[in-house]
């Protein structure tokens, strides 16, 4: 009898290693590797794959959606009545509430939980894009914009962050690439999409093409990320919000990059419009910084992230990579406009070889680390490319060949796409794993931080320079201050004026000239950012994955245990 226990107890045991191995193989949860001194070998599953694409498609939604209606806005504008303030407003606020929610929606997740956040940020996406949609003048569709950028900054944060929670830190590069692509894809085919809309459609299918992804999304992301979390009451979690260091950080944020967007387009730099809101939001995020350090239980942002000089260097980079990269992206086409003449869909086709290598880039990168373990020769190699493609762009003039500017934007380009896997594993590989979504969502957040300061830093260079070049012709210098206001403005100023104008051939000299001071200083900036990477530590990517946010598997075993028993 007593052997016969045995055998039943010992066939209950394998039974339950059976199933342990079978839901290992169906989840994204590590296996050990043959090695077993090294670090478990990452054998994703059907569950992962499905789980993964389902960030791949939120993410492609929120690229998409983030440039797709820069190109329609003068199309949005006739149709509803709008100035062209108003126009500027909706395309720019996108961006900035985008920006200002990301770290709060990371320290949300680890209270709430990363899956009902990214939910939560869907259907703030989608609310927004209804509202944008049936919008039938600026203030609606300003809101549905607004609603749609806080849906995105949750989507940007809480994406990256649930990659870190179901793959090893030394997998997460290729993973990392292929949400890049989907980034390169959505924001390089945003304006071609949204000005074909417009044009041949209507501008409300820019808003209303985002609900089949949504739809999607709203199935996979419930039914496949299934993310283990120790639950407890709600009103237990409300109580471990740090609401006074949020508020205080998004209000600061806000009243510091508003001023930094409208400055020089809709008020002068020295306007009081300009500098009072600037001064407030600086002293507001003094003040947080104090508050997170010294006063709050749970902070929004622990300043301990900070205080690793290769973390402190990498949110440095981080902040330079969005700003050049960004005004790349905004300047670019515009050189393409006004010198070549293109249309605007046109124009991003052309910014095709500088930005199809980016995802790339970034793929090949994460391949690279996965098989050597080796990231920061990458991150050095990364940022001397993007110094020397941001010094080649001098070279664009108004006579320069197809042929020759493709092959000046390639080299900007790999720089770009080789830093955002290189600089994602720098500042992952020093975090612990406590800290690590926080570091994360700085990491991003630094980066499209940068992204709208690269804009205001370029349209401040441009406009003095084309300023001070139109002063030189007795024909322009009259109209000089006003016509050096916007870089968007002048576009459709030259375009307008015939080939026979003789101002017209003057405009786009100066035009030119302007835009290689811009190239110039972006390239000082690289420069200063790839002096700061020789002074980064590389760590060991050979670590045990540890997360309380993995696949829940442990759970469904507990269950049955309980069962049996």
């Amino acid at each position: 009898m007593a052997a016969s226990q045995t055998d039943i107890t010992a066939a209950v045991a394998d039974t339950r290693a059976e199933k342990v191995n079978t839901r290992q193989e169906e989840t994204s949860s590590p296996t050990p590797s043959s090695n077993q001194d090294g670090p478990p070998k990452f054998q994703p599953g059907w569950r992962f794959y499905l789980a993964f694409g389902a960030l791949l498609i939120v993410t492609l939604m929120a690229a998409l959606d983030a440039t797709s209606l820069s190109v329609a806005l003068p199309i949005i504008a006739r149709k509803i009545h709008g100035t062209a303030i108003q126009a500027f407003w909706s395309g720019t606020s996108f961006l900035l509430t985008s920006t200002v929610f990301q770290p709060s929606f990371a320290s949300f997740s680890h209270i709430f939980g990363r899956k009902p956040l990214i939910l939560v940020s869907v259907a703030l996406f989608t609310v927004g894009a209804i509202v944008a949609a049936v919008a039938n003048n600026f203030t609606v569709l300003l809101v549905g914009r607004c609603i749609q950028g806080v849906g995105g900054g949750g989507i940007i944060a809480l994406t990256e962050i649930v990659v870190t929670d179901l793959v090893p830190l030394r997998e997460r590069g290729k993973w990392f690439g292929f949400m890049g692509m989907m980034w390169a894809i959505g924001s390089v085919s945003g304006p071609v999409v949204g000005g074909a809309l417009a044009q041949k459609a209507s501008w409300r299918w820019i808003f209303w093409i985002n609900l089949p992804f949504a739809g999607i999304s709203f199935i996979m992301i419930p039914l496949f990320l299934q993310l283990h979390y120790r639950t407890s009451s709600f009103f237990q979690k409300l109580k471990r919000v740090d609401w006074i260091g949020s508020v205080v950080f998004v209000a600061s944020t806000t009243s510091f990059l508003i001023p930094i967007t409208w400055g020089g387009i809709m008020y002068p730099w020295d306007h009081w419009r300009t500098l009072v809101p600037l001064i407030i939001g600086a002293c507001g995020l003094i003040f947080f910084v104090f508050y997170e350090e010294f006063v709050a239980a749970e902070p929004v942002i622990p300043m301990d992230i900070f205080k690793n000089r290769t973390a402190a260097l990498t949110y440095f980079g981080a902040f330079i990579h969005g700003m050049v990269l960004w005004c790349i992206l905004y300047y670019l086409p515009l050189y393409y406009e006004a010198v070549k003449g293109m249309s605007p869909i046109l124009a991003g086709v052309a910014a095709f070889p500088e930005t199809f290598t980016v995802a790339p880039a970034s793929i090949a990168v994460g391949i690279a680390v996965s098989i050597t373990g080796r990231y920061l020769e990458l991150v050095w190699a990364g940022w001397i490319l993007t110094t020397l493609g941001m010094g080649l762009l001098y070279l664009m003039d108004v006579h320069t060949s197809t042929v020759a500017w493709i092959f000046l934007n390639l080299v900007p380009g790999l720089g770009t796409g080789i830093l955002f896997p290189g600089m994602t594993f720098s500042i992952q590989s020093q975090s612990s794993d406590e800290k690590l979504a926080f570091a994360v969502a700085m990491f991003t957040f630094f980066r499209t931080f940068g992204q709208a300061l690269g804009v205001a830093v370029g349209g401040v260079i441009f406009q003095n320079q084309i300023k001070h070049k139109l002063e030189q012709y007795p024909s322009l210098a009259p109209q000089a201050g006003e016509l050096s206001k916007d870089a968007s403005g002048l576009v459709q100023i030259i375009k307008s004026m015939a080939d026979s104008v003789p101002e017209k051939a003057l405009l786009i000299k100066s035009y030119t000239d302007s835009l290689k001071i811009v190239w110039i200083s972006m390239c000082a900036f690289s420069a200063v950012a790839m002096i700061a990477c020789f002074f980064l530590k590389a760590y060991s990517l050979d670590r045990a994955h540890e997360t309380e946010q993995g696949f829940r598997h442990e759970r469904e075993l507990g269950d049955e245990e309980k069962v049996e028993e």
